[in-house]
């Protein structure tokens, strides 16, 4: 443990994910309207809002590594917990407003479990939001099972999850998307060698996690 993770490739905001164009094209649509009426201050206002709905959703290209018993991070993000309870550890990634929200499969298998929580909506850093806030938890059957939640902060009221129980996903696959601020919680079971610590940054599907022990 104490080995900082490390992204194997930088974030490239050429695409976007389709979830931006419900906020962009209105946003957009106005901004035409105002520059139509020479109404340029307010034009700039909605230029700028629809320069963060883009830059909000983007959807970069990640390098996934190859090494089979890596788990790599389901998100980008802050590392704000990380502690053991009996034999399995829990970390969680924290996301601000400025990360990539784009979800992603931290091993590859099978999803055999989708469940939705209805919640609060505490800060998203708070610890009870863990446990109080609104939020999906999804378990993939792999070589071995590894459990994780996306959890709705107090901005981000939205998650989507566009994989479905019964789906086969690669590492790094993209799985979802948490609107606007939010939190990502990871179950690792003993059998794994965690490779962060608390404070690290990390890019999700680059940055690895934790690895799977080598079965004896």
């Amino acid at each position: 443990m104490g080995i900082p993770a490390r992204p194997t490739a930088g974030s490239s905001f050429a695409t976007m994910t389709k979830d931006a164009y419900p906020f962009l094209f209105p946003l957009l649509f106005v901004m035409a309207l105002l520059m139509w009426y020479e109404l340029l201050w307010l034009s700039a206002v909605f230029f700028l809002l629809s320069a963060f709905v883009a830059f909000f959703f983007r959807n970069p290209e990640r390098a996934i590594p190859e090494d089979p018993d890596a788990i790599v991070s389901p998100a980008d993000g802050k590392v704000v917990r990380l502690d053991r309870q009996g034999t399995q550890w829990n970390l969680s990634i924290f996301l601000s407003i400025f990360d990539v929200h784009v979800n992603r499969a931290p091993i590859e298998g099978t999803i055999i479990k989708k469940h939705y929580q209805p919640g609060k909506f505490r800060l998203a850093f708070d610890e009870r939001a863990s446990v109080e806030n609104e939020k999906v938890t999804i378990t993939i059957e792999g070589k071995r099972d590894l459990t994780f939640s996306l959890i709705a902060g107090l901005v981000a009221r939205r998650i989507r999850v566009w994989k479905n129980e019964g789906a086969q996903v690669k590492k790094g696959d993209r799985i979802g998307l948490i609107r606007f601020g939010s939190r990502v919680d990871i179950v690792f079971p003993p059998e794994c060698s965690i490779l962060v610590k608390k404070g690290d940054r990390v890019d999700g599907g680059s940055s690895v996690l934790a690895r799977w022990n080598k079965e004896s």
